[in-house]
């Protein structure tokens, strides 16, 4: 009989992209099991059409799943799977009493939140923090998993490449046209290198290598990236909230440069290939950066403030702030001639 496995993962894109190097050693190690995860809705794309899995399970916990009768639906359909093993990448003690209540036998995590009695495994934490994938592949390693691979994987169809290269050529971008594609946005406003520098950079890109400015990004940040398109002499091609996130890693892929901000999208930028500058202020690299085999830089000039930092009510942003247009320019120069700082 297979094993059958189930992966209980976070909730925010640039986690999960981190849990990919977990769910490839699970698959290495276990290949003709059944393996699902269980994921936030919001963070579908990044494991939809991953080949390591059998299965995507959503817990729509702000949805379907808020109340304690959705909760019960859900026990009852992973009741009816009859998973042998879970592994919880996730810190919540909820996530941690569904798995028991589902009757799933082998409940492996770390115990966090308390739930040390709802664990049949408990991993060691870390004796000081770590990157999120090791955080990660300490579980697998604990469960005897072998994790020689380090490096995110992010799987797109032919399909979301051939929308993504409609789009382009519709808003004027040619065959052989070099697209430096920046994502401005941040999911709190501390982490944003200023719009005015982004604007800055861009126009002495589009100018020293006759470079398509594309800026990216969500819904969210469409007042942001009409804010930066208004700032530059070179008109850009702007679409912030036109892609999902397979379309924007097809984008990255044709892309001769990434420039971003901690994200989501710098990571999934990263695990299409492409070359990718990462702006850090108030979080550190050594804890969410840019990780595993890749072409990456990340640029950081935080001397005053201790990191990580996550005042989110912070206004000063003078983290953000110290990076200059210059250095950002000579990174980008040195990622696009091959040549190093």
């Amino acid at each position: 009989m297979k094993k059958k496995i189930l992966i209980v993962n976070v909730n925010w894109i640039g986690d999960v992209l981190f849990s990919t190097p977990f769910v490839k050693a699970v698959r290495q190690a276990y290949p003709d099991s059944y393996i699902a995860c269980l994921l936030h809705p919001r963070c579908k794309e990044i494991l939809d059409g991953n080949p390591r899995l059998d299965e995507i399970i959503i817990y729509d916990e702000e949805g379907r799943h808020r109340n304690l009768f959705g909760k019960f639906g859900l026990i009852m359909e992973l009741r009816k799977k009859k998973f042998d093993t879970a592994f919880i990448l996730h810190r919540s003690f909820t996530k941690a009493l569904i798995t028991l209540l589902a009757g799933i036998k082998e409940r492996i995590g770390y115990s966090t939140k308390n739930r040390a009695g709802l664990l049949t495994e408990i991993v060691e934490a870390p004796a000081e923090d770590i990157h999120k994938v090791e955080y990660f592949l300490n579980i697998a390693r604990f469960a005897g998993i072998e994790t020689p691979d380090t490096s995110y994987e992010f799987f797109i169809k032919d399909i979301d490449r051939g929308i993504a290269k409609e789009m382009l050529v519709k808003k004027g971008v040619k065959s052989g046209d070099v697209i430096i594609s920046i994502c401005p946005g941040g999911n709190w406003d501390p982490k944003r290198w200023p719009k005015e520098n982004f604007a800055a950079l861009s126009d002495s890109l589009a100018e020293k290598f006759g470079a398509r400015i594309v800026i990216t990004g969500a819904k969210k940040d469409a007042i942001l990236a009409g804010d930066i398109e208004r700032l530059m002499k070179n008109k850009p091609v702007n679409i912030a909230g036109e892609t999902n996130l397979k379309q924007l890693g097809a984008i990255f892929e044709n892309s001769a440069l990434v420039v971003a901000n901690d994200t989501g999208s710098m990571h999934l930028a990263v695990a299409v290939g492409a070359k990718v500058i990462a702006l850090f202020g108030p979080t550190a690299p050594r804890l969410t950066g840019p990780y595993g085999k890749g072409n990456y830089i990340v640029v950081s000039n935080n001397d005053r403030c201790e990191v990580p930092c996550y005042d989110v009510t912070c206004v000063d942003n003078s983290c953000m702030k110290a990076i200059s247009v210059e250095s950002m320019l000579k990174a980008a120069e040195a990622m696009l001639t091959g040549r190093r700082t």
